[in-house]
Protein backbone atom coordinates (compact mmCIF):
# COMPACT_ATOMS: atom_id res chain seq x y z
CA UNK A 1 0.00 0.00 0.00
CA UNK A 2 1.35 3.45 -0.83
CA UNK A 3 4.24 1.91 -2.18
CA UNK A 4 5.54 0.05 1.18
CA UNK A 5 6.09 -3.66 1.71
CA UNK A 6 3.24 -5.46 3.74
CA UNK A 7 5.41 -5.16 7.21
CA UNK A 8 5.88 -1.00 6.92
CA UNK A 9 2.38 -0.87 5.86
CA UNK A 10 1.53 -2.69 9.34
CA UNK A 11 4.18 -0.42 11.17
CA UNK A 12 2.52 2.67 9.12
CA UNK A 13 -1.47 1.56 10.24
CA UNK A 14 -0.08 1.79 13.77
CA UNK A 15 1.31 4.81 13.64
CA UNK A 16 -1.86 6.04 12.30
CA UNK A 17 -3.50 4.49 14.98
CA UNK A 18 -1.56 5.14 18.04
CA UNK A 19 -1.69 8.99 16.65
CA UNK A 20 -5.54 9.27 15.88
CA UNK A 21 -5.76 7.97 19.63
CA UNK A 22 -4.29 9.92 21.20
CA UNK A 23 -7.23 11.75 23.33
CA UNK A 24 -7.53 8.52 24.65
CA UNK A 25 -4.03 7.14 25.06
CA UNK A 26 -2.93 9.89 27.17
CA UNK A 27 -5.70 10.47 29.37
CA UNK A 28 -5.08 7.13 31.70
CA UNK A 29 -6.49 8.11 35.11
CA UNK A 30 -9.84 9.44 35.76
CA UNK A 31 -10.41 13.41 36.45
CA UNK A 32 -11.15 12.28 40.74
CA UNK A 33 -7.36 10.65 40.81
CA UNK A 34 -4.79 11.89 42.10
CA UNK A 35 -2.70 10.85 39.70
CA UNK A 36 -4.65 12.59 37.26
CA UNK A 37 -1.20 14.89 37.01
CA UNK A 38 0.11 12.76 34.80
CA UNK A 39 -2.44 12.79 32.10
CA UNK A 40 -1.42 14.32 28.90
CA UNK A 41 -4.14 14.56 27.00
CA UNK A 42 -5.06 17.94 26.45
CA UNK A 43 -4.94 20.36 23.73
CA UNK A 44 -1.47 22.13 24.18
CA UNK A 45 0.83 19.22 24.73
CA UNK A 46 -0.96 17.02 22.34
CA UNK A 47 0.05 19.44 19.68
CA UNK A 48 3.26 19.64 21.19
CA UNK A 49 3.67 15.84 20.81
CA UNK A 50 2.76 16.48 16.83
CA UNK A 51 4.64 19.34 16.06
CA UNK A 52 7.82 18.58 17.75
CA UNK A 53 7.39 15.09 16.26
CA UNK A 54 7.90 16.59 13.24
CA UNK A 55 10.67 18.82 14.04
CA UNK A 56 12.27 15.58 15.05
CA UNK A 57 11.76 13.48 12.23
CA UNK A 58 12.99 16.21 9.70
CA UNK A 59 16.07 16.39 11.92
CA UNK A 60 17.01 12.67 11.76
CA UNK A 61 16.80 12.62 7.78
CA UNK A 62 19.72 14.59 8.33
CA UNK A 63 21.31 13.46 11.61
CA UNK A 64 20.19 9.81 11.50
CA UNK A 65 20.92 8.98 7.99
CA UNK A 66 24.20 11.15 6.88
CA UNK A 67 25.68 11.35 10.17
CA UNK A 68 25.74 15.53 10.03
CA UNK A 69 25.00 17.20 13.59
CA UNK A 70 23.69 20.18 13.21
CA UNK A 71 23.22 22.78 16.19
CA UNK A 72 21.32 25.21 13.76
CA UNK A 73 18.02 23.91 13.22
CA UNK A 74 16.45 26.39 15.02
CA UNK A 75 16.38 29.08 12.60
CA UNK A 76 13.96 27.36 9.93
CA UNK A 77 12.26 26.96 13.31
CA UNK A 78 11.79 30.79 13.65
CA UNK A 79 11.39 31.22 9.85
CA UNK A 80 8.38 28.97 9.18
CA UNK A 81 6.92 30.97 12.57
CA UNK A 82 7.99 34.45 11.12
CA UNK A 83 6.18 33.44 7.63
CA UNK A 84 2.72 32.04 8.69
CA UNK A 85 2.41 35.07 11.39
CA UNK A 86 3.45 37.46 8.45
CA UNK A 87 0.48 35.30 6.45
CA UNK A 88 -2.10 36.42 9.10
CA UNK A 89 -1.15 39.58 8.72
CA UNK A 90 -1.32 40.14 5.03
CA UNK A 91 -4.30 37.48 3.85
CA UNK A 92 -6.11 36.00 7.08
CA UNK A 93 -6.04 33.51 9.41
CA UNK A 94 -6.02 30.56 7.14
CA UNK A 95 -3.31 28.82 7.74
CA UNK A 96 -2.55 26.76 4.89
CA UNK A 97 -1.23 29.55 2.73
CA UNK A 98 1.35 30.02 5.83
CA UNK A 99 2.32 26.52 5.78
CA UNK A 100 3.27 26.38 2.06
CA UNK A 101 5.10 29.73 2.17
CA UNK A 102 6.36 28.56 5.31
CA UNK A 103 8.16 25.38 4.04
CA UNK A 104 9.16 26.95 0.89
CA UNK A 105 10.73 29.63 2.20
CA UNK A 106 12.70 27.34 5.00
CA UNK A 107 13.89 25.26 1.93
CA UNK A 108 15.47 28.74 0.33
CA UNK A 109 16.79 29.37 3.80
CA UNK A 110 17.88 25.92 4.36
CA UNK A 111 20.06 25.61 0.68
CA UNK A 112 21.61 28.68 1.63
CA UNK A 113 23.09 27.58 4.75
CA UNK A 114 23.76 24.05 3.71
CA UNK A 115 25.44 25.59 0.43
CA UNK A 116 27.93 26.92 2.35
CA UNK A 117 27.94 24.76 5.38
CA UNK A 118 28.53 21.23 3.98
CA UNK A 119 31.77 22.17 2.43
CA UNK A 120 33.24 21.04 5.95
CA UNK A 121 32.08 18.43 7.61
CA UNK A 122 32.36 16.96 11.39
CA UNK A 123 32.73 19.48 14.09
CA UNK A 124 33.50 22.29 11.43
CA UNK A 125 29.88 21.60 10.65
CA UNK A 126 28.51 21.79 13.79
CA UNK A 127 29.84 25.10 14.73
CA UNK A 128 29.05 26.78 11.01
CA UNK A 129 25.21 25.60 11.72
CA UNK A 130 25.41 27.03 15.24
CA UNK A 131 26.90 30.27 13.88
CA UNK A 132 24.24 30.79 11.40
CA UNK A 133 21.48 29.98 13.91
CA UNK A 134 22.71 32.59 16.53
CA UNK A 135 23.06 34.96 13.36
CA UNK A 136 19.62 34.44 12.59
CA UNK A 137 18.52 34.85 16.23
CA UNK A 138 20.52 38.32 16.11
CA UNK A 139 19.03 39.51 12.99
CA UNK A 140 15.37 38.82 14.36
CA UNK A 141 15.90 40.05 17.95
CA UNK A 142 17.75 43.37 16.94
CA UNK A 143 18.61 44.45 13.57
CA UNK A 144 15.39 43.30 11.83
CA UNK A 145 13.11 44.52 13.66
CA UNK A 146 10.44 45.75 11.16
CA UNK A 147 9.95 42.66 10.19
CA UNK A 148 10.09 40.42 13.00
CA UNK A 149 9.20 43.20 15.92
CA UNK A 150 12.20 41.92 17.50
CA UNK A 151 11.85 41.11 21.05
CA UNK A 152 8.26 41.40 21.35
CA UNK A 153 7.28 38.91 18.87
CA UNK A 154 5.36 39.67 15.48
CA UNK A 155 2.00 39.50 15.92
CA UNK A 156 -1.58 40.32 14.59
CA UNK A 157 -2.86 43.75 15.04
CA UNK A 158 -6.31 45.10 14.09
CA UNK A 159 -5.03 47.60 11.37
CA UNK A 160 -3.08 44.96 9.51
CA UNK A 161 -4.05 44.65 5.88
CA UNK A 162 -5.63 40.61 6.14
CA UNK A 163 -7.04 40.87 2.79
CA UNK A 164 -8.81 37.65 2.32
CA UNK A 165 -10.31 38.19 6.03
CA UNK A 166 -14.35 37.98 5.42
CA UNK A 167 -16.82 39.75 7.39
CA UNK A 168 -17.70 36.29 9.02
CA UNK A 169 -14.42 35.26 8.62
CA UNK A 170 -13.17 33.47 12.54
CA UNK A 171 -10.92 35.87 14.13
CA UNK A 172 -8.33 33.09 14.73
CA UNK A 173 -6.32 30.45 13.01
CA UNK A 174 -8.54 28.21 11.19
CA UNK A 175 -8.65 25.73 7.93
CA UNK A 176 -11.54 26.84 5.34
CA UNK A 177 -13.39 27.72 9.20
CA UNK A 178 -12.26 25.09 10.86
CA UNK A 179 -10.92 26.92 13.99
CA UNK A 180 -7.56 25.18 15.37
CA UNK A 181 -8.48 26.04 19.39
CA UNK A 182 -11.92 24.51 19.26
CA UNK A 183 -12.30 21.31 20.80
CA UNK A 184 -14.82 19.10 21.73
CA UNK A 185 -14.74 16.58 24.73
CA UNK A 186 -16.38 13.57 25.48
CA UNK A 187 -17.11 12.12 29.33
CA UNK A 188 -16.96 8.65 29.68
CA UNK A 189 -17.36 8.08 33.36
CA UNK A 190 -14.92 9.90 35.54
CA UNK A 191 -12.81 10.08 32.84
CA UNK A 192 -13.02 13.48 30.10
CA UNK A 193 -11.71 13.15 26.61
CA UNK A 194 -10.76 16.35 24.46
CA UNK A 195 -10.67 16.19 21.13
CA UNK A 196 -9.38 19.42 19.54
CA UNK A 197 -8.87 20.29 15.82
CA UNK A 198 -5.67 21.94 16.13
CA UNK A 199 -3.99 18.89 17.86
CA UNK A 200 -5.78 17.00 14.85
CA UNK A 201 -4.55 18.70 12.00
CA UNK A 202 -1.03 19.04 13.27
CA UNK A 203 -1.89 14.97 13.83
CA UNK A 204 -2.53 14.46 10.20
CA UNK A 205 0.45 16.35 8.84
CA UNK A 206 2.53 14.55 11.06
CA UNK A 207 1.65 11.19 10.06
CA UNK A 208 2.21 12.69 6.01
CA UNK A 209 5.61 13.57 7.67
CA UNK A 210 6.35 10.27 8.75
CA UNK A 211 5.14 8.60 5.84
CA UNK A 212 7.49 10.62 3.55
CA UNK A 213 10.34 9.95 5.62
CA UNK A 214 9.75 6.05 5.66
CA UNK A 215 10.04 6.06 1.78
CA UNK A 216 13.10 8.43 2.39
CA UNK A 217 14.53 5.68 4.13
CA UNK A 218 13.65 2.57 2.22
CA UNK A 219 14.73 4.56 -1.37
CA UNK A 220 18.13 4.34 -3.09
CA UNK A 221 18.56 7.64 -2.26
CA UNK A 222 17.99 6.64 1.65
CA UNK A 223 20.61 3.82 1.17
CA UNK A 224 23.26 6.82 -0.17
CA UNK A 225 22.47 8.57 2.88
CA UNK A 226 23.30 5.49 4.42
CA UNK A 227 26.40 4.87 2.75
CA UNK A 228 27.67 8.14 3.37
CA UNK A 229 27.44 8.26 6.98
CA UNK A 230 29.21 4.94 6.89
CA UNK A 231 31.90 5.63 5.03
CA UNK A 232 31.89 9.58 3.19
CA UNK A 233 35.44 9.11 2.66
CA UNK A 234 35.50 5.75 0.03
CA UNK A 235 32.39 6.98 -1.38
CA UNK A 236 34.47 9.90 -2.47
CA UNK A 237 37.29 7.65 -3.65
CA UNK A 238 35.28 5.45 -5.97
CA UNK A 239 34.18 9.07 -7.74
CA UNK A 240 30.97 9.78 -6.47
CA UNK A 241 29.97 13.45 -5.54
CA UNK A 242 28.26 13.00 -2.01
CA UNK A 243 27.22 16.74 -1.68
CA UNK A 244 24.48 16.87 -3.85
CA UNK A 245 23.21 14.03 -1.56
CA UNK A 246 24.05 15.50 1.73
CA UNK A 247 22.61 18.75 0.33
CA UNK A 248 19.61 17.40 -0.68
CA UNK A 249 18.71 15.90 3.58
CA UNK A 250 20.01 18.84 4.64
CA UNK A 251 17.14 21.01 2.39
CA UNK A 252 14.49 18.51 3.43
CA UNK A 253 15.41 18.40 6.87
CA UNK A 254 15.19 22.11 6.89
CA UNK A 255 12.03 21.63 5.61
CA UNK A 256 10.27 19.69 8.07
CA UNK A 257 11.43 22.40 10.56
CA UNK A 258 10.04 25.48 9.17
CA UNK A 259 6.85 23.30 8.71
CA UNK A 260 7.15 22.78 12.79
CA UNK A 261 7.61 26.10 13.15
CA UNK A 262 4.45 27.31 10.65
CA UNK A 263 2.51 24.99 12.73
CA UNK A 264 3.42 25.98 16.25
CA UNK A 265 2.89 29.64 14.69
CA UNK A 266 -0.88 27.95 13.56
CA UNK A 267 -1.59 27.23 17.01
CA UNK A 268 -0.63 30.33 18.82
CA UNK A 269 -0.30 33.27 16.31
CA UNK A 270 2.59 34.74 17.53
CA UNK A 271 6.25 34.62 16.32
CA UNK A 272 9.47 35.58 18.72
CA UNK A 273 13.05 34.91 18.12
CA UNK A 274 13.42 32.94 20.85
CA UNK A 275 12.31 30.03 18.78
CA UNK A 276 15.92 30.58 16.88
CA UNK A 277 18.22 30.34 19.92
CA UNK A 278 20.85 27.65 20.60
CA UNK A 279 19.00 25.64 22.95
CA UNK A 280 15.79 25.02 20.67
CA UNK A 281 18.31 23.52 18.61
CA UNK A 282 19.82 21.49 21.36
CA UNK A 283 16.41 20.23 22.34
CA UNK A 284 15.83 18.34 18.86
CA UNK A 285 19.32 17.27 18.81
CA UNK A 286 18.01 15.35 22.58
CA UNK A 287 15.20 14.12 21.15
CA UNK A 288 16.98 12.28 18.61
CA UNK A 289 19.52 10.55 20.35
CA UNK A 290 17.12 10.11 23.05
CA UNK A 291 14.93 8.21 21.25
CA UNK A 292 17.40 6.36 18.83
CA UNK A 293 18.96 8.47 15.81
CA UNK A 294 18.70 6.62 12.64
CA UNK A 295 15.02 5.06 13.53
CA UNK A 296 11.41 6.00 12.31
CA UNK A 297 9.83 5.78 15.25
CA UNK A 298 12.98 6.74 18.08
CA UNK A 299 12.82 10.97 17.26
CA UNK A 300 8.62 11.09 17.70
CA UNK A 301 9.30 8.94 21.08
CA UNK A 302 12.06 11.25 22.43
CA UNK A 303 9.91 14.58 21.15
CA UNK A 304 6.93 12.94 22.71
CA UNK A 305 9.32 12.23 25.96
CA UNK A 306 10.86 15.31 26.46
CA UNK A 307 7.82 17.48 25.94
CA UNK A 308 5.80 15.42 28.69
CA UNK A 309 8.32 16.23 31.12
CA UNK A 310 8.81 19.66 30.69
CA UNK A 311 5.00 19.71 30.54
CA UNK A 312 3.99 17.48 33.40
CA UNK A 313 6.96 17.35 36.01
CA UNK A 314 7.51 21.03 35.87
CA UNK A 315 4.12 21.28 37.42
CA UNK A 316 4.35 19.51 39.96
CA UNK A 317 4.78 21.83 43.04
CA UNK A 318 5.15 21.33 46.78
CA UNK A 319 1.64 21.68 47.08
CA UNK A 320 0.77 18.55 45.12
CA UNK A 321 3.97 16.42 46.88
CA UNK A 322 1.89 17.39 50.22
CA UNK A 323 -1.29 15.90 48.70
CA UNK A 324 -0.34 12.55 47.82
CA UNK A 325 2.07 12.02 50.93
CA UNK A 326 -0.59 13.97 53.31
CA UNK A 327 -1.39 10.17 54.78
CA UNK A 328 1.97 9.99 56.45
CA UNK A 329 2.94 11.12 59.72
CA UNK A 330 4.41 14.95 59.33
CA UNK A 331 7.97 14.71 59.72
CA UNK A 332 8.45 11.90 57.00
CA UNK A 333 5.98 13.69 54.77
CA UNK A 334 8.13 17.07 55.10
CA UNK A 335 11.23 14.34 54.41
CA UNK A 336 9.75 12.73 51.31
CA UNK A 337 8.94 16.12 49.99
CA UNK A 338 12.30 17.94 50.28
CA UNK A 339 13.93 14.70 49.00
CA UNK A 340 11.67 15.10 45.59
CA UNK A 341 11.70 19.01 45.51
CA UNK A 342 14.62 19.31 43.53
CA UNK A 343 13.42 16.73 40.53
CA UNK A 344 10.78 18.47 40.02
CA UNK A 345 9.07 21.65 39.50
CA UNK A 346 11.41 24.32 38.13
CA UNK A 347 13.90 21.29 39.03
CA UNK A 348 12.04 19.03 36.41
CA UNK A 349 15.42 19.60 34.17
CA UNK A 350 17.27 17.79 36.61
CA UNK A 351 15.15 14.91 36.34
CA UNK A 352 15.57 15.07 32.67
CA UNK A 353 18.92 15.05 32.90
CA UNK A 354 19.19 12.01 34.99
CA UNK A 355 16.97 10.08 32.94
CA UNK A 356 18.95 11.13 29.62
CA UNK A 357 22.39 10.16 31.17
CA UNK A 358 20.71 6.59 32.24
CA UNK A 359 19.53 5.79 28.58
CA UNK A 360 22.72 6.78 26.86
CA UNK A 361 25.06 4.53 29.44
CA UNK A 362 22.22 1.31 29.13
CA UNK A 363 20.68 2.01 25.93
CA UNK A 364 22.95 3.79 23.20
CA UNK A 365 20.35 2.85 21.12
CA UNK A 366 17.75 5.18 22.80
CA UNK A 367 14.34 4.39 24.02
CA UNK A 368 13.68 2.06 20.55
CA UNK A 369 16.82 -0.27 21.46
CA UNK A 370 14.65 -0.56 25.26
CA UNK A 371 11.38 -1.61 23.10
CA UNK A 372 13.37 -4.11 21.12
CA UNK A 373 15.29 -5.72 23.95
CA UNK A 374 11.97 -6.09 25.76
CA UNK A 375 10.44 -7.79 22.69
CA UNK A 376 13.12 -9.85 22.70
CA UNK A 377 12.58 -11.29 25.82
CA UNK A 378 8.88 -11.76 25.49
CA UNK A 379 9.56 -13.56 22.39
CA UNK A 380 12.51 -15.58 24.29
CA UNK A 381 10.08 -16.54 26.98
CA UNK A 382 7.40 -17.45 24.35
CA UNK A 383 9.47 -19.69 22.74
CA UNK A 384 10.81 -21.32 26.25
CA UNK A 385 7.24 -22.30 27.23
CA UNK A 386 6.76 -23.77 30.55
CA UNK A 387 5.82 -27.49 28.59
CA UNK A 388 9.36 -27.64 26.74
CA UNK A 389 11.42 -30.00 28.67
CA UNK A 390 15.26 -29.71 29.17
CA UNK A 391 16.76 -30.03 26.65
CA UNK A 392 19.74 -32.42 28.29
CA UNK A 393 16.76 -34.68 28.02
CA UNK A 394 16.85 -35.03 24.49
CA UNK A 395 20.76 -35.67 24.08
CA UNK A 396 21.77 -35.25 20.14
CA UNK A 397 22.00 -38.51 18.64
CA UNK A 398 24.97 -39.37 16.51
CA UNK A 399 24.48 -39.24 12.83
CA UNK A 400 24.42 -42.68 11.35
CA UNK A 401 27.33 -43.34 9.15
CA UNK A 402 27.19 -46.19 6.54
CA UNK A 403 29.52 -48.74 7.15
Amino acid sequence: MLGLSAKDTRFLLIVVFLTLATPFLLQPFPETSSLAQFNAGYPDLMQKFAIFGIFAIGFNILFGLTGYLSFGHAAFLGVGSYTVVWMYKLLGYNVLPGLVLAIIISALFALVIGFISLRRSGIYFSILTLAFAQMSYNLAYSVLTPITNGETGLQVYLNDPQILMGENSPTSPHLFGIVMRDSTQIQMGDWLFTMNNGYYFCAVIAIIAFYISLRIFRSPFGMMLRAIKTNQTRMNYTGLNSRPYTLAAFVISGMYAGLAGGLLAAMDPLAGAERMQWTASGEVVLMTILGGAGTLMGPVLGAGFIKYCENIFSKINDGVLHGWFAFMPDGIEDLIVAMIHPFVGKGWHLTLGILFMLVVIFLPGGLVEGGQRVARLFRRNKKAGPGDKDPEHHPKQAPHVAE
